[in-house]
């Protein structure tokens, strides 16, 4: 009864250091992971013929340069699409309102009082710029977050080329030292090859929806492209949500329904593609959450950081159960989170 009572404390006091240190946290944990990341490119470019020559600090200062780059063109794709949406927003207004009104027309409901007062109570009520002016405002807030992750993400890379002599150090003991080095090399490099598996296949994802839509006439094609590839880190809505904003850009864009079913159905069948035949074949020993552990990390990062949350959601839990995996106090807790027990 005491241990479950300490157990309680010590959730809901994590809990709440979690959801007070936010504004310091996230940009470290989005900092960690991108480090994982980024380390396991740069391995992977020695089987490049000539970046392969490169010295390991020269690879990861290589990547980490590139990284900076997206990540600064990632901010001004943001803005750019912003000032964009903001520009055309009468346009799409004025097709949304042809559409109801055209499908209304097919009812036989246009000329009723009930459709007025409907149309006054729904479409007419929807202020779009209203909702410009706080997604301006958090840009601020987007764009120091982005650059305190390349900051940590910088300073991390420059740790891991001293972290086993600080850990011989640390240990003491050189034989206890290089089982400790040993343990913490198979975990990262476990953790480093889902994630790095894993953002690879969310940017051909980005890369096959970008054809789609740009092939379809969608306005902004490489800012939804971009969005679908970051929300296919959330597992299960995270498609569902990647769909459905082109979808309903279309509607605004095109005022077809024909247009948006086309769209839908594109979009899907790349999202079919990659989650049912690329990520088998690709994931190889990569772990597999049990469902009830993925939508139980959903709603827990979810709740405390938001959408934020939800996309590093699963990198984090999948990275803590691989912790797990290679510990072997723990390895029955990474069993038990498994979709197959078998780690």
């Amino acid at each position: 009864m005491r241990n479950a009572t300490y157990a309680t404390a010590l959730t809901l006091m994590l809990g709440w250091l979690l959801w007070i240190g936010k504004p310091i946290l996230l940009p470290v944990f989005a900092a960690v992971i991108s480090v994982y990341i980024l380390s396991t490119a740069a391995a992977s470019m020695q089987a490049v013929p000539v970046l392969g020559r490169l010295p390991a600090w020269a690879r990861r200062g290589l990547i980490l340069i590139l990284f900076t780059i997206v990540v600064v063109l990632l901010f001004i794709l943001v803005i750019n699409n912003l000032v964009q949406v903001v520009a055309i927003l009468p346009q799409y207004e004025s097709n949304l309102e042809q559409l109801i009104t055209r499908n209304a027309s097919l009812l036989g409901i246009e000329n009723e009082p009930t459709w007025e007062n409907l149309r006054s109570a729904t479409l007419d009520q929807v202020d779009v710029r209203a909702w410009m002016t706080p997604a301006l405002l958090s840009l601020r807030g987007f764009g120091v977050t982005l650059f305190l992750v390349v900051l940590y993400s910088s300073f991390l890379v420059a740790e891991r080329g001293v972290m086993a002599r600080k850990v011989m150090i640390a240990v003491g003991d050189e034989q206890m030292g290089e089982r400790a080095i040993s343990l913490l090399s198979r975990i990262n490099e476990r953790i480093g090859q889902y994630l790095f598996v894993k953002t690879v296949l969310n940017v051909i994802l980005g890369a096959i929806s970008f054809v789609i839509m740009l092939l379809l006439g969608i306005e902004f094609a490489l800012f939804w492209a971009v969005l679908i590839a970051f929300l296919n880190y959330i597992p299960y809505i995270g498609s569902l949500i990647g769909v459905i904003f082109p979808v309903l850009l279309s509607l605004a864009q095109f005022g077809t329904l024909s247009m948006a079913g086309a769209v839908m159905v594109s979009l899907t069948a790349a999202q079919i593609f990659v989650a049912f035949v690329l990520e088998p074949r690709m994931m190889g020993r990569a772990f597999n959450l049990s469902p009830f552990v993925v939508l139980l990390a959903l709603a827990f990062w979810s709740t405390l950081w938001g959408l934020p949350g939800a996309l590093l959601a699963v990198p984090l839990t999948v990275s803590l159960v691989l912790v797990f995996a290679e510990l072997k106090t723990t390895h029955p807790i990474a069993v038990l989170l498994s979709a197959n027990g078998k780690v």
